[in-house]
């Protein structure tokens, strides 16, 4: 299949990659120049797609990549694979409505459109299907296919990489449907048809719900445990052993990436302008969940006043600047609040992060420094925030004064647990 991949981040370059090892043959779409130049010269920027695998492609000619809308091809499918961010609470389908545009134009009998852009339940058939029919001049479900699929990428993780990981799949009509689950089956082991397009946009959101909500409750537990004097790490691997009825969460310094600060927000909105209620649980989620970073701060202030010490003019080195470990994934990563709090009460603030190479968004007074032995004994305190693989544990251990650890990775005299 002639296949067009719009949008070439975290989502998108994996998807178009994996198309282009299938046997499609691909065309990436991405507005960011940089990026383009970045593909089109064989350096990935995303983890889950290594350079090498990115040059075979691009040298069998089964993927090319360009910024310029003119030069796409017609296509048998397009996938739209977008950010959908929040503005003022509310979504922001600006670049999802731009894409349709784009990709409306180009749209021929019998090609089909997939949104996988993560989004509220409804979006596909009010929000998509009329753009394309109007760029068109066709009928979506008699002329041309269109659908839904949630994407379901978690960086970093080998074992549910894009193939092995049951993809959900679903068409305005049966039609619609048919063909693209042939499609997915093609690059993938599993897929998932479901009866309509709202319910694999509310899967999604179900999905990134559940984590959030439960995050967001460890995280509050956490908290608790600490006034009540228990350890919560040492409680919530003792709740794990229950074989039923239970499943494992642990807390952390915030939430970052898509999927939890801002998807299910997608859904409170949705159910507030729909059902005229406030959808309470996700509402409490975000209050918990965004507050965490305060609470990390806070923490480490009591920690340097037992040592005499202020926070202003302290040294402060924060490890880890992406949201998920051994990932360079920065997006809405909690560290940048962190950051910017510690930076506003006067503190000589520090990030290291061997992953992380470009600025996350953060106070430009943030130093990025390598976590060697020298920066580590020079430093009043440490916060590690991410616990990627390749910081040397044992060296933090032996010469760092005091270490906040948000993700239960070390123990020592000089260590104190979230």
């Amino acid at each position: 299949m002639h296949v067009v991949v719009a949008g070439q981040g975290y989502v998108g370059l994996p998807l178009a990659v994996r198309a282009a090892e299938t046997g499609h043959r691909v065309v990436a779409y991405d507005t960011d120049r940089h990026r383009v130049r970045k593909l089109a010269s064989g350096r990935s920027y995303v983890g889950d797609v290594t350079s090498a695998r990115l040059r075979a492609v691009l040298g069998s000619g089964a993927y090319r990549v360009t910024d310029d809308a003119s030069a796409l091809p017609s296509y048998d499918i397009a996938l739209i694979t977008v950010p959908t961010p929040l503005r003022d609470g509310a979504p922001d389908l600006t670049h999802v409505e731009a894409c349709a545009h784009t990709l409306g134009v180009l749209l021929c009998p019998g090609s089909t459109v997939v949104l996988e852009s993560t989004t509220y339940p409804g979006t596909t058939e009010e929000v998509l299907s009329p753009i394309l029919e109007k760029a068109s001049g066709l009928t979506a479900g008699t002329d041309f296919h269109v659908g839904f699929s949630p994407e379901r990428i978690d960086p970093g993780n080998t074992t549910w990489s894009i193939d092995k990981t049951p993809k959900v799949v679903s068409g305005i009509d049966t039609a619609s449907l048919d063909v693209i689950k042939d499609f997915y089956d093609s690059l993938l082991d599993t897929t998932v048809p479901v009866s309509g397009t709202r319910v694999a946009e509310l899967t999604k959101l179900i999905e990134n719900t559940f984590r959030h909500v439960n995050i967001a409750l460890v995280n509050e537990m956490a908290m608790l445990a600490k006034a009540l004097g228990v350890n919560i790490w040492e409680a919530l691997d003792a709740a794990a052993t229950k074989p039923f009825g239970y499943m494992r969460f642990a807390p952390g310094p915030g939430v970052g990436g898509h999927c939890l600060p801002i998807d299910p927000s997608f859904l409170s909105w949705k159910v507030a302008r729909t059902a005229g209620v406030p959808f309470r649980f996700v509402e409490l989620a975000n209050d918990v969940n965004s507050h965490m970073p305060d609470y990390v701060v806070r923490r480490l202030m009591e920690a340097l006043n037992t040592r005499g010490m202020a926070v202003s003019g302290s040294r402060v080195l924060l490890l880890g600047l992406a949201y998920k470990a051994d990932t360079a994934d920065a997006r809405e990563s909690p560290a940048a609040r962190v950051a910017e709090l510690l930076l506003g009460l006067g503190a000589d603030v520090r990030g290291a992060d061997p992953h992380v190479l470009d600025d996350i968004r953060s106070d430009a007074r943030l130093t990025r420094v390598v976590a060697t032995t020298e920066e580590i004994a020079a430093s009043d305190a440490i916060v590690l925030l991410t616990d990627h693989a390749d910081f040397d544990y044992p060296t933090i251990l032996k010469h760092a004064p005091y270490v906040l650890d948000c993700r239960n990775r070390l123990s020592g005299a000089n260590v104190e647990a979230l």
